[in-house]
């Protein structure tokens, strides 16, 4: 009898579908990002409504640029000590073959690369909320910089960079419970109790100026979100990104009516802010359990995220603190829930054979995606309010309270959303507008 010869596994092969896949979600994820832009700029006031979408846009400049000269190092390089990456071949994404696979898959690194990108541009663009109507926009721009490299390049390490202490733990997160939304809503709130709250809060009315863009916005994010989801499985040759693109439908629609249903109990309407705010609960939530449940999971995760969020939202009223766009109630509680409830909900015929205690795995995932949970929301509260301090205390966070009343637009970019003086618009009448006014007004008093 011969002996039996023991074949090497075969090596991974460049695949066109994954490839094409994995491209077409990366676009996918770009376009939350102006998808964010338009939900918050509905949400602010009208006078603040350019400068709402500048903070979101502003992030797809700069992110862009740090990723490709270091963040893609920092955060998926070789590891040094569970903490950080670094390796010289993606310093410039210089040193990298076009066919050069990312570690153990089918698609080429620049491949992986770009999709990675857009996680990194959206996650500062969140923060934004937060501190609508009342930040420098100069400020915001530097913040957004020194975030990225000091905050989220370390943090994607951590949670899915080989090496990074909690990946090593084994703490599941798909696609960015972790490391973006409890990170980004961790920053809001560590900025928020720096620079403080908005002229007249809790005493001016400050509702949203466009519904409709709102409901604009958010859809552009759901649509998204499934190559945002889907997307981070890297292919979709087992079925389990197949899985995540569905569980992300059935968490959001859980949430949106989980919402307008507590909504209605509570203050007796369904509004199509809170079908929204709901959506995105639910969108979060589901972010980074989606691979690990199973469909009535999702259901239970999107349903949960969609009540605790809501209820989350009027935390700012009693305890003072001013999240202009709910980021930390939507954001930060809901990646909180849909990370902690894979504890319970985990099938273990998902992503991994790890099960939740609902199916029969104990508590032990659970203390496993609390480690996760709280050390991120700590790190990105205590860094994020550290880099706020030192911005305001050198180029200055906030505007003046009289641009502040005027409105954020004017002063900081020098246009208004909407032109209501006649015909025609844009940058040049508005900012000429106000010199034309003086002009009549001096011939009128000759």
């Amino acid at each position: 009898m011969a002996p039996a010869i023991t074949l090497a596994a075969e090596a991974p092969t460049l695949s066109a579908a994954n490839t094409g896949f994995m491209l077409i979600c990366s676009a996918l994820v770009l376009i939350m990002t102006p998808g964010l832009a338009f939900f918050y700029g509905g949400m602010v006031r009208v006078k603040s409504t350019l400068n709402m979408l500048m903070m979101s846009f502003i992030s797809m400049g700069i992110v862009t640029i740090l990723w490709v000269i270091y963040g893609f190092s920092l955060a998926f390089g070789t590891d040094s000590g569970s903490i950080i990456g670094w390796s010289s071949d993606y310093v410039g994404l210089s040193g990298i073959g076009l066919t050069e696979l990312w570690d153990g898959y089918t698609i080429p690194i620049y491949v992986f690369a770009v999709f990675q990108l857009m996680f990194a541009i959206i996650t500062p663009a969140l923060i934004s909320g937060a501190v609508a109507d009342r930040v420098k926009f100069s400020a915001w721009a530097l913040f957004v910089a020194l975030w990225a490299t000091v905050v989220y390049f370390p943090v994607a390490h951590w949670v899915w960079g080989a090496g990074g202490w909690a990946f090593e733990l084994g703490v599941i997160d798909f696609a960015g419970g972790t490391a973006v939304h409890i990170n980004a809503g961790a920053a809001a709130l560590g900025v928020i109790l720096v620079i403080g709250k908005r002229v007249g809060f809790k005493k001016d009315p400050m509702r949203p100026h466009s519904l409709p863009l709102v409901m604009l916005g958010a859809g552009l994010l759901w649509f998204g979100w499934f190559g945002f989801n889907a997307g981070s499985w890297l292919g979709n040759d087992d079925g389990v990104g197949a899985l995540m693109f569905f569980n992300t439908q059935i968490a959001t629609a859980a949430a949106m009516l989980a919402w307008l249903i507590y909504e209605k109990i509570r203050h007796g309407a369904f509004t199509t802010l809170g079908a929204a705010s709901g959506a995105v609960a639910g969108l979060v939530a589901i972010t980074p359990s989606g691979g690990a449940v199973s469909p009535l999971g999702a259901i239970a995760v999107g349903a949960i995220a969609g009540v605790l969020c809501a209820m989350a939202v009027g935390l700012k009223y009693k305890f003072g603190y001013d999240d202009s766009l709910d980021v930390v109630g939507v954001h930060l509680v809901g990646g909180v829930v849909g990370s902690l409830l894979i504890g319970f909900f985990a099938t273990g015929g998902g992503q991994s054979d790890v099960a939740g205690l609902f199916y029969g795995g104990g508590l032990d995932q659970f203390w496993k995606q609390c480690a996760g949970v709280f050390a991120v929301l700590a790190y990105s509260l205590v860094a994020s309010a550290v880099l706020a301090f030192l911005i305001d205390k050198t180029l200055g966070m906030r505007v003046s309270e009289d641009d502040e009343v005027a409105g954020i637009d004017q002063a900081e970019h020098a246009e208004t959303a909407y032109d209501f003086s006649g015909a025609g618009g844009g940058a040049r009448s508005a900012v000429t507008a106000p010199v034309a006014e003086a002009a009549q007004s001096k011939k009128v008093d000759a």
